[in-house]
């Protein structure tokens, strides 16, 4: 009954007067999922959005920061990340019902951004110039020694940025997914702890990038991929993007 109640909604969102904003359903973080579970479940290889063997996906899991509080009122402190999509070797619930950890075997962990017309948030509080880029592959650090899993054993450790191509052929995201632009921030934001958090640094967090592959992939082109591997699909999920695409300019 409630679904069917649901399903009664959505005719109306098109309309000129709809009962609520069309965001909320054709946005970023939806897309993701529809785009991620056709991934799940396709038997590609080789692709950033594989999946490996017994791994799962999740969306908007947290993952713990090297810089959580010390104590109470702590001046340098942030919290969790927050990531729009995760697939890999991990379970959740260990803290709360979304914190992620990596298992003990895992050997794939992949960390997705997703974006329509927006570019990554700039800072925390107390570290502005601490970008999103920077604080998720940091996080993705700390996800590592959490688990006690190395870097350097993984067959996929990566961050992307899912984002229409437009943004991405303008150079939206370059600077900030440069490796030496995230080892900057990363650094100085070590170098405000005065010592506390150069092993970190030292034992994970340069392994973890010197490891991971980072990069940007165009929405466009994982559509191209759907449309090669499932022509009934993909018209269902490219409506979909271009309404978002609508909604959200």
């Amino acid at each position: 009954m409630f679904l069917k109640s649901f399903l009664n909604l959505l005719p109306n969102i098109n309309q000129e007067t709809p009962n609520f904003p069309p965001t909320l359903l054709f946005n970023e973080g939806w897309l993701l999922r529809l785009v991620v579970n056709w991934f799940s479940t396709s038997g590609l290889t080789g692709h950033p959005l594989s999946f490996p063997k017994d791994g799962h996906w999740f969306s908007e899991a947290l993952l713990p920061s090297a810089f959580l509080p010390r104590f109470r009122g702590d001046p340098l402190a942030e919290s969790h990340t927050n990531a729009d999509g995760v697939i890999g070797h991990f379970t959740l619930g260990s803290t709360g019902k979304s914190d992620l950890a990596l298992r003990p075997d895992a050997v794939h962990f992949v960390v997705l951004e997703a974006k329509l017309y927006s570019g990554l948030s700039k800072g925390v509080t107390n570290a502005t110039y601490f970008d999103q880029a920077s604080r998720t592959v940091a996080c993705i650090a700390e996800v590592l020694k959490r688990a006690d899993c190395r870097p350097e054993s993984f067959t996929n450790l990566g961050y992307y940025v899912l984002a229409p191509a437009e943004q991405i052929n303008t150079r939206t995201f370059t600077r900030h997914l440069d490796k030496s632009s995230i080892n900057e921030k990363v650094e100085r934001r070590v170098s405000s702890y005065k010592g506390e958090r150069i092993e970190w640094s030292k034992n994970w967090f340069t392994p973890t990038l010197d490891n991971i592959e980072i990069g940007s992939i165009s929405w466009e082109s994982l559509l191209d991929i759907v449309k090669d591997k499932d022509s009934r699909a993909v018209q269902d999920l490219f409506d979909y993007y271009s309404s978002c695409m609508r909604f959200n300019s």
